[in-house]
């Protein structure tokens, strides 16, 4: 069984020493960026330097962020990549509409990952998250998001985060990994903002540095008291199946029961 991935690491598609230890840096997924992290003029090469790399399966998952689908470089990027073995997933930007997800998945069979960056895709959260069977996760691209809605406050977002946590679920989807903290070297700060993501109800992270992996790792494993409190549970609702309170006053339901197991199968990633 294929652990939970909870860090997801985006690397330049044009820097390809770069993507090389990207892959030994204990990432669960790497994400080479055809998109923001390439200039125009070095976009005919980013796609070439990772077509020439994916043709090989890869020691760990590796997706590919191709450009934005209403550009000039998508149509491009998804006929490169569309049938190599190196592939495992590609990831398309600024997805506002469930008509793109369905055009995309006529072209390629590879499983597709909707990055929602606008108003507008927040609004469509629900229909891009059930456009297609092929897609297999949504989540948000906050920077463009904090522009397109003026957001200075980091706490405008909220809305818009748990609206594709819900749409998500609500699509039978796993929950979404949060979007990149983009300072590298505040790892105090990524450790405060992975612990309100996973309040709200995302699961991992996507980094732009391998400084970052461990910080988001140990935010989203459950703690040895979670993992304590959900043994419990179980423990509880085994010997008694029907509602009931543990001797420390918490109630103990079908709910409860659930969501303990889902906190030990984390737990058994690690």
């Amino acid at each position: 069984m294929t652990p939970t991935p909870l860090t997801w690491l985006y690397v330049p598609g044009d820097r390809p020493r770069v993507v090389t230890k990207a892959l030994a840096a204990g990432a669960d997924v790497v994400v080479i960026d055809l998109e923001d992290a390439v200039a125009p003029d070095r976009k005919e090469y980013a796609r070439s330097a990772t077509a020439e790399l994916l043709r090989a399966p890869q020691p760990v998952p590796v997706h590919v962020r191709v450009n934005a689908l209403d550009g000039p470089w998508a149509a491009a990027d998804l006929t490169a990549l569309a049938t190599l073995p190196g592939v495992r997933g590609l990831r398309l930007p600024k997805v506002t509409s469930p008509g793109q997800i369905r055009q995309v998945a006529v072209a390629t069979p590879l499983p597709l990952y909707a990055l929602l960056e606008s108003a507008l895709g927040i609004e469509h959260a629900h229909a891009i998250a059930g456009a297609h069977s092929s897609l297999r996760g949504i989540s948000l691209g906050e920077a463009d998001l904090r522009a397109d809605l003026g957001v200075r406050a980091d706490a405008g977002l909220d809305w818009s985060r748990s609206r594709v946590v819900v749409a998500a679920r609500a699509a039978g989807l796993a929950p979404p990994p949060q979007s990149v903290h983009p300072d590298i070297r505040d790892l105090d700060g990524l450790a405060a903002s992975c612990a309100h993501g996973r309040a709200l109800g995302f699961l991992g992270r996507a980094a732009i540095h391998p400084r970052q992996l461990p910080v988001i790792e140990r935010a989203y494993l459950p703690t040895p008291a979670e993992i304590e409190q959900a043994e419990t549970i179980i423990k509880a609702a085994a010997a008694d199946p029907g509602a009931q309170a543990l001797p420390d006053g918490r109630f103990v339901d079908a709910a409860v029961v659930a969501l303990a197991q889902r906190t030990l199968s984390l737990a058994r990633r690690a």
